[in-house]
């Protein structure tokens, strides 16, 4: 498989689990949309995000990454970093 391949199927996977805990329609949830100010996230939804990530991907994130996770692209940015993906 090829790397965009796998890259796409991970996005796609972390794109529904925003876009569930979010209450939001998948087609809303873009890559750069911002959570707090598109998405009316609060903080105790950024900790769900967080929570969702680690269980889904058995990893561990530090709650200090939190504020760099505003988007779709952050979130896929760190989580490559704590599940060592080298794409």
């Amino acid at each position: 498989m090829s790397t965009s391949l796998i890259v796409a199927e991970r996005m796609n996977k972390m794109r529904e689990m925003v876009a569930d805990i979010l209450e939001v329609d998948l087609s809303e949830v873009t890559d750069t949309s911002d959570f707090q100010k598109d998405h009316e996230a609060d903080s105790l939804r950024a900790i769900e995000i967080l929570a969702r990530i680690e269980e889904e991907y058995k990893i561990e994130i530090p709650q200090d990454k939190l504020a760099k996770m505003t988007n779709l692209t952050e979130v896929y940015e760190v989580v490559k970093e704590y599940a060592g993906w080298d794409d």
